[in-house]
């Protein structure tokens, strides 16, 4: 039986509902699973004429899924959906929001095997008074998640963060040993049990240039990072370094390992885009839940115009699948 998945409208305003409609209604995603869109009618209906798609589009509870359309869970009550392309506004976050809450609600509740995210404006999300600085800390609280870790997959490389949304300069004070130790336990063991690998190997970041060169260019990599590497040895988990980030991608040393823990968003997320952009996936591991979007953001530039890459969303919603199945055969 293929499993059910969730997929969220995004930001509207966005190629959010391009990219959820598309994604769909695609062959690839349709033979894997049972896609479900959620998000108000209207806005999948007005996008759907926009791309010139014939596809019929249907209301559903999720008690009975309609066969002759693509299900829909509109979540457009009482909810104003004001189409304005490029633009960001309170309604289009109030339901970027509220898509978001049902997609976690089903998931909790088992109906849903997993929940794919369009791309939305944190702004958005915020003027509408949902208080997170993204969707993976929403998500986490909603589904009462403790550890969390954003992890992003292509290709080429896993990278996990240990500290995600944080302003460059509030970076070195949001690392200790303890939030790192945490952050490599949490995506070891995810590795474990959503990629299925037995022994994984992790190669950890260090935060200051050439790691710190002795304390010259700082201490958190001798006084937090080693230390918390030290202990996770000590666990069990095979994590090495710290490393030097521009000699370790430079010299491609990612490739001996099956993860990377980066310190901060840009540090893991840069060579990892470069790499594969418009083909990673954004994994929030160590959710009770799953939850995968694509590696991107709302692109408002091109938003409404039909022109929106379909590649990061397909391989969210494979991913999404492969590790539901995967977790079923863990447990």
């Amino acid at each position: 039986m293929k499993s059910i998945i969730v997929i969220t409208m995004g930001d509207f305003n966005g190629i959010g509902p391009e990219l959820a409609l598309k994604a769909a209604i695609h062959p690839t995603i349709k033979k894997l699973c049972v896609p479900i869109l959620i998000g108000p009618l209207s806005v999948f209906e007005q996008t759907a004429k926009n791309c010139k798609l014939k596809v019929p589009l249907a209301q559903t509870t999720l008690v009975q899924l309609h066969r002759s359309g693509l299900s829909v869970i509109d979540v457009g009550d009482g909810i104003g959906a004001d189409i304005q392309y490029g633009t960001t506004t309170k309604t289009a976050g109030r339901s970027a929001g509220a898509a978001l809450e049902r997609a976690v609600e089903l998931c909790v509740q088992g109906k849903a095997a997993a929940m794919v995210t369009a791309p939305l404006s944190k702004e958005a999300l915020n003027l509408a008074g949902y208080s997170f600085p993204g969707q993976t800390e929403m998500i986490a609280l909603l589904s009462r998640s403790q550890n969390v870790a954003m992890m992003l997959v292509s290709d080429t490389m896993r990278v996990g963060l240990v500290t995600i949304h944080s302003a460059l300069k509030d970076v070195a004070a949001n690392i200790s040993k303890e939030k790192a130790i945490e952050k490599i336990a949490i995506i070891d063991a995810s590795l474990k049990k959503d990629f299925r690998l037995k022994r994984p190997r992790l190669a950890v970041l260090a935060l200051n240039p050439h790691a710190g060169e002795k304390g010259l260019f700082g201490t958190e990599d001798d006084a937090m990072i080693a230390p918390a590497i030290a202990d996770s040895q000590a666990a069990g988990i095979l994590a090495e370094g710290p490393f030097s980030a521009d000699a370790f991608f430079g010299t491609h040393a990612y490739k001996k390992y099956d993860a990377v823990v980066a310190m901060y968003h840009d540090q893991g997320l840069i060579p990892l885009k470069m790499s594969s952009f418009g083909k990673g996936v954004n994994f929030s591991a160590g959710l009770k839940i799953i939850r995968t979007s694509p590696d991107h953001g709302t692109a408002y530039d091109i938003a409404g115009k039909n022109k929106a890459n379909l590649s990061s969303m397909i391989e969210a919603i494979k991913l999404a699948v492969q590790i539901s199945q995967n977790r079923r055969d863990h447990d």
